[in-house]
């Protein structure tokens, strides 16, 4: 039955197969209706395949009130024939599914099995069906729905063919039933199809524009009363229809199709039709523009109503600049509050969510695009709306990053939520790049948070790390230069943050790569909790100058520097009179309170400037100079900062020995350096306008200081900085190098020494700051120069009670040693007796210096120095003076020795190295934990420097190394014997193999035991670091690079 009603539908749309060339378009057309008509009529009455076809459609044609059989249009008296048989079949599928659906389900005996598919439900069609009832349709709406729309509602059939243009030639508009009626029944059927599943996905596919068009016209359609065509049932009805649809239909279809039928813009009268050939869309009548806007809005308002419209706009996109424009549409029209809102607060309070809700899918292209429109729509809200934007988007998209303040003792952030919050804030912050005011502050309360988040991922691997350091550094670089200064002085401690994790709280590792927020267990140890704290401030200062180093064309960390020495000089002032407050502060007259209170307040301010020092000592050391002064003011606010502080305190002269020397040879040397900016031929006068700030401290140098030298210096520069450049002194630079090459010339007695070991104890820090250019900076490369005392007075000073006096001359000796002076040389066994005298001195400085020297001893003499070490560090120290209480305490410093002469061998180390291994080996069975650490650390560093000299000792080195893995107690010990193995792998290289063959087995089995079951961290540490030396050396064994190489053999 569905066959023939479908064969009924293929007789009626089939085309013309003759048409006579001389005839129109129009006539062939309707000739072929009504031949087609009439054919269908034929067959119906003649063909018995066709009976319950013809039964079926009368009953149909009965009952329908509409049907005419004697219309005087041919176009309509075909679409009445094509709406019967489309109701016919309707009607028998309706039947057939019900019939399906009421059959009692199969017997036992007939189960289908696995492989057998269910049965097909009667309204399914095959494709050649489908395909003729869709022409049936295509027919419908081309002859009896669209031609009767009004002009502006919908597409005409004009703009969509030739066709449809020689279509709307032929409907006759005056011919009965009147158009209205016509298309009233044309959409009545059509919705009645739309009643069965099966045929309402045709009918819907390609014609849900237009039935929404017939419907709104029919619907809302204003109409006066005299021409109504409609009664108020009809109208009502069809406005319950529109409804209807509109809900049941895919929502961003639905959008699309009403922006269709909203019409393109107001056309201008005088401007006419002659914008060109391109047909765009004709503008909508009035009321069907409000019509579509108020179902637009209501589409909007619904739940997932926002990311409908998205999907209705930017579905099929490519990611172009079109789809880029289409982003900014729909973040417009976001934006603006629909008439049909209640008020603006519960729109924005509805869309704002799903706003957010945007940023969060998945798919790479569906994510990419609707992160477009998520972040112009969320930026256009701050900008346009503050308030509700704080309050609807800002707030909750923070909230993670706002509880982590909470100091609520339940209050927990999960991995999840922490993640979802950075990824937001880094695409609407950092991805948006719109620094507004509004998203600033915002931002600036939680971001304590988040540092304090980017500082513990540092510490591990974590996905968040790259996302928190982005948006670290965008509100740095966006923010004003006083915010970013103030926000940086919070970061590194300077000024208490106020919006920090909450006390008793901490990150921990999440199980995906993130973090989360959890309760931070009691310390229960003073000393270890200070050492936390201590340890955490350090860290924390350390993430920061990261942080700043990333900033590479930003000014931000030389204002901020600049900063902190202003602040820095403006404590000499405030020290003396804080000096001068205590001398008369009166104590006695005070309560306990106030004592109190003046000695915290006195404490902070302690603090704070330890802090403060501590700040610019790291970024001294962390950051290029480069970075620190880029720009030509910098370096003058730099040099006005030194002159100011060096200008402190002029009117109270020290005295000649009290003078300090690195105060004065920084003086010189920042003097010097504006003396080098004053010499370059490119001074602009804009520099010289900078470098006026440079006056005053310098003309208070040129009375005050009492260094002649320096006066002359600071009147010279002041000169030519106040004359531009016209007066210039002939060597400008003298006086300041003759200045850095005598830092202490007044000072004539024994503080020289004492100067000289300060330098040298800064020297490191001091070197990497100064000017290359300076005559008293290190130089790493150049040879020690022979000192200028004799030989005998630097033997009496080493044995000075003085430290600084004492391991000054330590030193000297060192470099005498290593100069092969002959006087030391012949001297050496006094040189070694005072060496390992000094050796057991508690201070750091001596007995570090004695090491060095005792280190330079044996490089130079190793055949005799280092039997004698060997011989005290086995058996303790054997010099008559010795304290043998301290016996332990210098052994292991006769062991850094060792270790020292053991990395200074170099290719010597097969031939002096064998005594050191017996040993070291021997000593790794002493009572001593320590020791047994010191003896496997330093042979750890004297194996990988034996190659192939250590094969006849590999099988006693694995056993010592295994029994100490899986027997020593103490973890120190365990921990230096995993480490010997990593370092025996990592100095044999590709000759593991050849060298370890024989034991390389029981090694990694040690390993693996490690990190199996050692309870020490540290240990399965070293164990994993050592494995992954083996697994190189082994890919490299086994799949050996291959070399791109040409071998040429001489024939004989």
């Amino acid at each position: 039955m569905t066959s023939a009603i479908i064969s009924a539908l293929s007789i009626l749309t089939k085309p013309l197969s003759e048409v006579n060339a001389q005839t129109s378009q129009q006539v062939a057309l309707q000739a072929a209706l009504e031949a087609n008509r009439a054919l269908l009529l034929e067959r119906l009455q003649s063909d018995s395949s066709f009976e319950e076809v013809q039964r079926l459609r009368e009953e149909v044609a009965r009952s329908a009130e509409w049907f005419c059989s004697d219309s005087e249009d041919a176009t309509w008296s075909f679409v009445q024939e094509c709406l019967l048989l489309l109701l016919t079949l309707t009607r028998h599928m309706t039947m057939e599914l019900e019939r399906f659906q009421q059959a009692p389900p199969p017997s036992t005996a007939r189960l289908r099995t696995a492989e057998m598919a269910p049965p097909l439900p009667p309204d399914v069609l095959s494709v050649a069906q489908q395909k003729t009832l869709s022409t049936a349709l295509q027919f419908v709406v081309s002859l009896g729905l669209c031609p009767f729309l009004a002009p502006g509602v919908g597409v005409p059939l004009g703009h969509r063919s030739a066709f449809g243009a020689v279509v709307e030639k032929l409907i006759r508009q005056e011919a009965p039933p009147p158009a209205r009626r016509r298309l009233l029944t044309t959409t009545n059927v059509l919705l009645q199809l739309a009643e069965l599943s099966s045929l309402a996905t045709v009918v819907f596919t390609r014609h849900l524009g237009d039935v929404m068009a017939a419907l709104s016209q029919l619907g809302h359609e204003p109409q006066k009363e005299s021409e109504r065509w409609l009664n108020v049932d009809e109208c009502r009805a069809c406005k319950a229809a529109l409804r209807s649809l509109l809900e049941k239909v895919y929502q961003p279809i639905v959008i699309k199709e009403l922006l269709i039928l909203q019409g393109g813009p107001k056309q201008d009268a005088r401007l006419g039709s002659s914008s060109g050939s391109r047909a765009g869309l004709a503008s909508a009548p009035a009321w069907l523009r409000r019509l579509c806007g108020q179902l637009l809005s209501e589409r909007l308002m619904q739940p997932h109503g926002v990311q409908a419209v998205v999907r209705a706009i930017l579905e099929g996109g490519t990611g172009g600049e079109s789809d880029w424009r289409k982003c900014d549409a729909v973040a417009r029209i976001l934006v603006a509050c629909p008439q049909q809102s209640t008020s603006a607060d519960a729109y924005f309070r509805l869309i704002c969510p799903q706003v957010l809700d945007l940023l969060h899918f998945k798919d790479k292209l569906t994510a990419q695009q609707f992160q477009r429109v998520a972040t112009r729509a969320a930026l256009s809200i701050v900008q346009e709306r503050p308030t509700f934007a704080q309050q609807y988007l800002l707030a909750p998209l923070l909230a993670p990053l706002q509880r982590c303040r909470s100091s609520d003792s339940q209050v927990v952030v999960e991995e999840a939520e922490l993640t979802r919050c950075l990824e937001d804030i880094y695409k609407i912050w950092v991805v948006g790049n719109s620094p507004s005011p509004a998203l600033l502050t915002a931002l600036k309360d939680v971001l304590p948070v988040i540092f304090t988040l980017f500082c513990f991922t540092k510490q591990n691997v974590s996905h968040l790390r790259g996302l928190c350091q982005e948006i670290l550094l965008w509100f740095l670089g966006k923010s004003e230069a006083s915010a970013a200064l103030l926000m940086l002085r919070r970061l590194s401690g300077l000024q208490a943050p106020e919006s920090d994790v909450a006390p008793g709280f901490h990150f921990t590792a999440g199980s995906d790569g993130g973090a989360r927020l959890s309760c931070r267990e009691g310390c229960s140890d003073e000393d270890d909790e200070l050492y936390e704290k201590l340890s955490g401030e350090q860290w924390r200062l350390e993430c920061l100058i990261h942080l700043l180093a990333e900033l590479k064309d930003s000014d931000l960390p030389g204002d901020f520097f600049l900063e902190l020495l202003k602040e820095l000089t403006s404590w000499t002032t405030a020290g003396e009179e804080e000096v001068k407050d205590k001398e008369e502060a009166d104590v006695s007259s005070m309560t306990l309170l106030e004592v109190e209170q003046q000695m915290l307040g006195r404490a902070e301010r302690q603090a704070h400037k330890l802090a403060l020092l501590q700040v610019l000592a790291v970024m001294v050391e962390s950051l290029q100079h480069s970075q620190l002064l880029r720009q030509t003011a910098q370096v003058v606010d730099f040099m006005v900062t030194l002159l100011q502080r060096a200008c402190v305190g002029l009117d109270n002269v020290p005295k000649p020995h009290l003078e300090n020397p690195v105060e004065s040879q920084t003086l010189s040397m920042g003097m010097g350096l504006v003396a080098t900016i004053l010499s370059t031929p490119q001074v602009s006068s804009e520099d010289y306008a900078l470098m006026s700030k440079l006056l005053p401290p310098l003309d208070s140098l040129s009375q005050l200081h009492p260094d002649e030298v320096v006066q002359e210096l600071a009147a010279n520069l002041g000169a030519v900085i106040a004359t531009h450049g016209a007066y210039r002194p002939e060597n400008l630079t003298a006086p300041a190098a003759s200045c850095s090459r005598n830092p202490e010339t007044s000072a004539k007695n024994s503080s020289v020494q004492i100067s000289e070991v300060k330098e040298s104890r800064t020297g490191v820090c001091t070197s990497s700051r100064l000017p290359a250019s300076s005559a008293g900076a290190k130089n790493p490369n150049r040879k020690p120069e022979s000192p200028s005392k004799p030989f005998s007075d630097w033997l009496l000073e080493a044995c000075d009670p003085n430290v600084p006096t004492r391991a000054f001359a330590l030193r000297t000796l060192t470099q005498m040693v290593q100069l092969k002076d002959p006087e030391a040389v012949q001297a050496q066994e006094k040189v070694l007796m005072l060496f390992l005298e000094n050796l057991e001195h508690e201070d750091s400085f001596v007995y570090l210096s004695a090491i060095q020297g005792l280190a330079a001893l044996a490089d130079s003499y190793p055949d005799r120095i280092l039997d004698r070490l060997l011989r005290d560090f086995q058996h303790g120290p054997s010099l008559p003076s010795s304290n043998k209480e301290r016996s332990l305490e210098t052994r292991l410093k006769v062991g850094e020795v060792l270790m020292r002469a053991s990395r200074a061998m170099g290719e010597l180390a097969p031939h002096l190295g064998q005594p050191l291994v017996g040993v070291f080996l021997r000593g790794t069975r002493d009572p001593d934990a320590s020791v047994r650490a010191s003896c496997l650390s330093n042979l750890g560093e004297l194996c990988q420097k034996l190659d192939y000299a250590l094969g006849p000792l590999t099988q006693e080195l694995s056993s010592c190394l295994t029994a100490l893995i899986k027997t020593e107690k103490e973890a120190e010990v365990r921990r230096a014997a995993v480490h010997v193995i990593a370092l025996l792998l990592r100095g044999l290289s590709d000759r593991t193999t050849e060298v370890l063959r024989d034991v390389l087995l029981d090694l990694y089995r040690a390993l693996k035991w490690v990190i199996r079951s050692d309870p020490d961290e540290v240990a399965v540490v070293h164990a994993q670091l050592a494995l992954e030396e083996l697994d190189d050396v082994m890919r490299r064994f086994l799949f050996p690079g291959q070399k791109l190489e040409k071998k040429i053999r001489v024939l004989s």
